[in-house]
Parts: C-alpha cells; sequence; structure tokens
C-alpha cells in the first residue's frame, strides 16, 4: 500500500500487559529506519485491526529516535478498536500509523505539577521523562482503582525521579487516596498543571484547581474522548452544502454532518465519529464553523480545516469541500 496522507508502516516488536486491561506496545520501523520526532505530550493516530482510527499518546522518552511505545487499555464500552488492539495485535503485526502530533505541549515553567488518572499516565510519562531530563522541578500524582490497574508502575518506581512520583489507590487508607485541596494547594504564578484521565477525573480535577485559585492559563488538559458538554449542546438546524454534490442538506440538532450527508447518499471516509482521529476532515469554503474536534490544531482551524463527523455551524449555512 502506498503512504497517503501522512500514513506510514510500523512493526509491533513488544507487547506485554502492564496492568490489568492495559497492553504496553513498542513499535518500530520494519528496517530499523529513524521515526518522526515527538516532544511530550505527542500522539500518534494507530489504524486498529477493526479498521478504525485511534490517537495513542506516546509514553517513551522523547528523545528516543528508533522507537514508540504506547500503553492502551481495553475499552468495554468503546466502538471495538482497543479490543482489537488487545485481541489481534500481536508482536510481528504491522500497523499503520500517522503522526505524531501535540495538543499538550509542555510549557516553560518553575514548577510542573503532573496528574494523572487511570490510562492518563501516558502522555504524562513522556513529560516526566523530558522534564528529568532538562532539570527542571515538578511532581507527579497518579491516581487509579486499585494497584493492579497502575500501568507502568515498575517503571516509576526504577526511575531516577520516583521520590518524585506519588500513587493514590482509591482502594486503600484514607491516608493513600487523592486529596486535591492538599495536593494543589495555594497555585503560584510560576507553576504550571498538567491532567490527563477519564472526562469525570479531569472536570473534577479542574474545578478542585478552580477552587483552590488556579488560572485557566496554567490549567492544560487532554481528553480520550470528544468533550462531553459539547455534544449536550447540539444547537439549532443548520444547512450544509458539499461542493460538487447537488443539493443544499438540513442537519438537525440530534445529528451530525456526516450522518445528515450520509442519509443523502453522499458518503465521506470517517472512522471516531468522534473528533479524535482526523479520517473525514474537510475544508471549509464559506460559513461560521463551530469547531468541537480534539483533531485539528488551532491553526488547522484557522485555516479552515473542519471534522464534520462532530464539529457544527455558528451560520444559517455552511459549504465544505473534500480534501
Amino acid at each position: 500500500m502506498q503512504p497517503e496522507a501522512g500514513w506510514f508502516e510500523l512493526v509491533v516488536t513488544s507487547r506485554k500487559a502492564i496492568a490489568e486491561q492495559v497492553v504496553g506496545l513498542e513499535l518500530r520501523s520494519a528496517c530499523g529506519d529513524r521515526l518522526p520526532a515527538f516532544d511530550a505530550g505527542s500522539h500518534i493516530d494507530l489504524e486498529t485491526p477493526a479498521g478504525v482510527v485511534r490517537n495513542y499518546s506516546l509514553c517513551n522518552a522523547p528523545g528516543e529516535a528508533y522507537c514508540y511505545e504506547l500503553g492502551i487499555l481495553l475499552e468495554s464500552g468503546g466502538r471495538g478498536g482497543s479490543r482489537s488492539v488487545h485481541e489481534d495485535l500481536t508482536v510481528g503485526a504491522r500497523v499503520r500509523v500517522r503522526g505524531p502530533r501535540n495538543h499538550f505541549a509542555l510549557q516553560p515553567a518553575e514548577h510542573t505539577v503532573l496528574l494523572a488518572g487511570g490510562i492518563g499516565i501516558t502522555p504524562l510519562l513522556a513529560m516526566a521523562e523530558q522534564l528529568h531530563a532538562d532539570g527542571r522541578s515538578f511532581e507527579l500524582h497518579y491516581c487509579v482503582r486499585s494497584r493492579g490497574r497502575a500501568a507502568f508502575l515498575d517503571r516509576l518506581n526504577a526511575r531516577p525521579y520516583a521520590d518524585r512520583v506519588h500513587l493514590y489507590l482509591d482502594d486503600c487508607a484514607a491516608d493513600r487516596k487523592f486529596d486535591a485541596e492538599r495536593v494543589l494547594g495555594r497555585p503560584s504564578q510560576d507553576t504550571q498543571l498538567y491532567v490527563c484521565g477519564p472526562a469525570g477525573f479531569i472536570d473534577y480535577v479542574r474545578a478542585a484547581a478552580h477552587a483552590q485559585g488556579w488560572q485557566d492559563a496554567r490549567i492544560h488538559f487532554e481528553r480520550f474522548s470528544a468533550d462531553p458538554q459539547a455534544a449536550c449542546d447540539p444547537g439549532g438546524h443548520f444547512e450544509v452544502v458539499v461542493q460538487g454534490v447537488d443539493g443544499v442538506f438540513t442537519v438537525a440538532p440530534d445529528q451530525s454532518i456526516l450522518q445528515c450527508l450520509g442519509k443523502h447518499g453522499v458518503e465521506l471516509p470517517m472512522s471516531c465519529e468522534q473528533g479524535i482521529c482526523g479520517t473525514c476532515v474537510m475544508r471549509v469554503v464559506s460559513g461560521e464553523p463551530d469547531h468541537r474536534d480534539m483533531f485539528l490544531t488551532d491553526s488547522e482551524h484557522q485555516s479552515q480545516l473542519f471534522t464534520p463527523c462532530c464539529s457544527r455551524s455558528r451560520s444559517t449555512r455552511l459549504v465544505l469541500e473534500r480534501i
């Protein structure tokens, strides 16, 4: 298969269980070539054996040039992407990936607080490695339901910065549970906070940080799915026109642009349907888009790139073109 739109092929060179329902994968070039460089907080898009695209954070040290390391949680309520990774990706398997991309980059700070919930540890591992390599002040707080669910725990305990890692277990005594007020404390103007994990965990930490006086500019977070608040506010009807396609299509509040177009026989590529993979990206010709994806950067939004799977329109009509 010829490379397309930035996709390239890697081989699974290592696979192991690293926690309950979490598998760790190492991906390398079949020819031993250097891989595209990445920085802390980056992710890659991976085409799973189920044929859907998912993005996964890179959790190895950013300076490593020949492999990508991933930690992938089995999502029981998902659409099959993670299950096919757990069941079908074995050592020697070839996978298509794209990237790396970064929407969660480290900002310069005198001190950095890293706060992970569950599988949210993956991008924060790379951040801890980068901060340690740079000699920067940081602390890593890791919240999990039980010790068996703590991925990469052996690795964290073996790192030179192990004394900066704090583990909190839901099934242990009260003094081992996460105390947001104590951990976040009263913020310094020179401190940045990075949060990653399930949506409920992120919302809880953000609310606790605001209560402690943290400013939004110093709270950085990354979700693994579309913002649930955006999904609860679909807005009203609007019209969509696709250049080269006859017709004007009315999108209802309870359907996506992709669903509307598909209902009228306009087929577009799709995968995640949550704005996290970029498979369906189009370009806005006219109209005012309401961007709700987590795939495109601000500059890409400004250049009129658009995800019809989840984003909507602020104007009464949106004219789109295929890329």
